[in-house]
């Protein structure tokens, strides 16, 4: 390679086009006008200022890099590669191919080095917002005035899209409200999205908007200038605030006849533009080569284990001076239980059992809250703008505050954030805290709501990330508020997304069975709870420890004479519904096994044994939930019942909705007489 025409960061730069043309290329798919544009900007955050370590990806205190235009992905991989990631040439060689480490977006758990999943736009973005939340809360809550275990920085790259999301506005909104001061987002500002021109429909003036949410806004900045670059990041540093860098680009810089056009955004550049392009940026070496000298400029393992090992001497010393602090530190990160979780799940569940109140589900959850709060400091609540109707604050939760110091980088510790009406932003903050680690987060809305949500749902759920949703108002019970707030499709709906693990809960035993779960377990949950009272059911100790399985009788035959013999499954607040069914049921000679499946998602991955222990073949069946009945034939058969709602629902007392649509016990009476003959 001729090297003596450019200098170190043209040369580090161009290593990173030269990757993306030719992996791009090679799968004959991919987006290489980004990662070729923002190639200076990569060079100067990676090489001067980015604290991380390739040999442990997952080292506590390093600074987080999130790549919020992820169909950019080669950036990424490219600079994982070259700093000495574990990824080698090869996987760079597999890019978009099947189980290869570099798919086409970047993926949490795939690829080392990636903090989270990033693709739909906007959302890498607001999962920064939760990583700089969950530290500057760590930091507030285990950092010492002598000693600092908790210091780092949140870094962004973003594009039109992420800016032009809704979910950005929402995200960066709540960050300057904060002073999430050790956010950094560097704005790749080249004016072109897959359409084209972006001033004619993205004509916002964006540092304004930025400075209005009370950020720091660094404008105009050379994106392909590193030494400009290196400075405004130096700058950002001191800032009070989060910052916005807008760095002015071209997109495909380096292309000599596509550069600047939407024509190297989403395709790749061809044979003969990626020659003239090796030729223009003096990139002689063959295709997927990097000279030894590049590599050498780029490795950063020996910075990295240094850094490391830095902190790892101060954490020495902290956990001398406070080893209470360092040991609960260690178990937060590591994601384990406190060592006496297993008694605090059976305090929790025994003292809801005795109460055998008759409540809502909601406040049910609430008292589960209250037990778990003072066992778990991880626990981090917070709700979009509902905290008095969801039910998900307790008596010594502390709201996240803004510390208002002008000299302060700080926010107040809290275990309770106001999202405000913000559900989408509200849902993807939670998986960038739960990616971040050392807090386990849950946020809460009503469940109509959760379609603000949807995609961040999603997400998680791709991810597994530990991100709890407390989804409450469950169904036409919520009453007056009418069809606009009423739930129909969305529990199904939520069951339908892979990974997340759904429940809804009978009464408050159900529910706090629920919580335990969702705590323990390494993914997703979605807790679905009423606004009414539900009836409080008396179980043996074998039905409590059944719960957790998602389905369990909870009343079975009686009598081995009766002539005919029924299954009633049922969730939520219409368990009580077909325990009401069971005595006239009788009198008709009909059997009842009345079956609670408060999570269908769990009940699915039991064994076979005891899926037909609970469902037995031959007998028939009827499901009842107040919501959309599609789902259900997938347990009832297409020669089963079910009574449930196809329809969007009335302004109405909960009482006479629940009876203008059927959830009555003589109705599902005569769904079973139906199915029976």
């Amino acid at each position: 390679m001729t090297t003596q025409l450019f200098t170190q960061t043209s040369m580090m730069a161009n290593a990173i086009r030269a990757l993306t043309m030719d992996a791009i290329q090679q799968a004959n798919s991919g987006h290489p006008g980004m990662p070729m544009g923002m190639a200076e900007i990569a060079v100067a955050l990676w090489q001067r200022h980015l604290r991380h370590n390739p040999v442990n990806p997952h080292w506590a205190d390093r600074d987080r890099f999130v790549l919020s235009n992820g169909h950019g992905s080669m950036l990424l991989y490219a600079l994982l590669h070259l700093s000495g990631y574990d990824l080698p040439m090869n996987e760079l060689k597999r890019f978009r191919q099947l189980h290869s480490r570099t798919p086409g977006h970047p993926e949490v758990g795939i690829t080392p080095g990636v903090e989270t999943t990033t693709g739909p736009l906007g959302q890498g973005l607001a999962n920064a917002v939760g990583m700089a939340l969950a530290e500057a809360l760590l930091a507030a809550e285990f950092n010492q005035p002598d000693a600092k275990i908790v210091d780092h920085y949140t870094y962004v790259f973003v594009g039109d899209g992420c800016l032009m999301e809704g979910v950005s506005h929402e995200a960066c909104s709540l960050a300057g409200t904060l002073g999430l001061s050790k956010l950094i987002v560097l704005y790749d500002d080249n004016g072109i999205s897959i359409d084209g021109d972006v001033r004619h429909w993205f004509a916002d003036d964006t540092p304004k908007r930025f400075e209005a949410y009370g950020w720091n806004v660094i404008r105009a900045v050379d994106g392909h200038d590193v030494d400009k670059i290196d400075i405004v990041i130096r700058t950002a540093k001191q800032s009070n605030k989060p910052t916005l860098i807008c760095c002015r680009t071209i997109i495909g810089r380096g292309a000599p006849n596509k550069a600047g056009s939407p024509d190297v955004h989403g395709s790749p550049l061809g044979a003969t533009e990626i020659a003239e392009t090796r030729l223009a940026i003096g990139w002689d070496a063959e295709s997927f080569v990097i000279p030894p000298d590049v590599y050498t400029l780029w490795n950063a393992k020996k910075t990295g284990i240094k850094a490391e090992r830095e902190w790892k001497r101060n954490f020495a010393v902290y956990r001398i001076k406070y080893p209470k602090q360092a040991a609960e530190f260690e178990r937060r990160i590591a994601s384990h239980l406190p060592t006496n979780w297993t008694n605090t799940v059976r305090r929790i569940i025994v003292d809801i059992n005795e109460r055998a109140a008759a409540i809502s589900t909601r406040k049910a959850s609430q008292q589960v809250i209250e037990v778990l709060a003072a066992t778990l400091p991880e626990l981090l609540g917070g709700s979009a703008d509902l905290s008095d109707s969801t039910l998900t604050y307790w008596k010594t939760s502390k709201a996240v505050r803004s510390s208002h110091e002008s000299d302060s980088k700080l926010i107040e510790w809290g275990n309770h954030v106001n999202y405000g009406v913000r559900e989408f932003g509200m849902s993807a903050a939670l998986n960038g805290i739960a990616l971040h680690g050392g807090y386990l987060p849950f946020g809460s809305t009503f469940l109509i709501f959760s379609d603000y949500s949807r995609n961040a749902l999603r997400m998680a759920s791709l991810m597994k990330t530990r991100s709890i949703f407390v989804f409450t108002h469950d169904s036409i019970g919520l009453g007056e508020d009418g069809p606009t707030h009423q739930s129909i499709e969305h529990v199904s709906s939520l069951r339908l997304i892979p990974n997340m693990e759904v429940w809804r809960p009978a009464d408050s035993v159900e529910t706090a069975v629920a919580w335990t779960q969702a705590v323990e377990r390494h993914g997703p949950s979605s807790l679905i709870l009423s606004r009414q009272n539900l009836a409080f059911f008396s179980r043996t100790d074998a039905q409590i420890e059944a719960i957790a399985r998602g389905g369990y009788v909870l009343h079975d035959w009686n009598d081995d004479i009766m002539a005919q013999k029924v299954l009633l499954i049922s969730t939520g607040s219409e368990v009580e519904l077909a325990m009401n069914a069971i005595e006239p049921l009788a009198l008709m000679g009909i059997g009842t096994r009345v079956v609670s499946m408060p999570s269908a998602t769990v009940f699915d991955r039991q064994d076979a044994e005891w899926r037909d222990r609970v469902l037995p073949r031959g007998v028939a069946r009827v499901a009842i939930e107040a919501g959309v009945t599609a789902f259900w034939y997938k347990y009832v058969g297409i020669e089963g019942g079910v009574v449930g709602i196809n329809t969007f629902g009335e302004s109405a007392p909960a009482s006479v909705l629940f009876e203008n649509f059927g959830f009555t016990v003589d109705n599902i009476i005569n769904t079973v007489k139906s199915v029976l003959n």
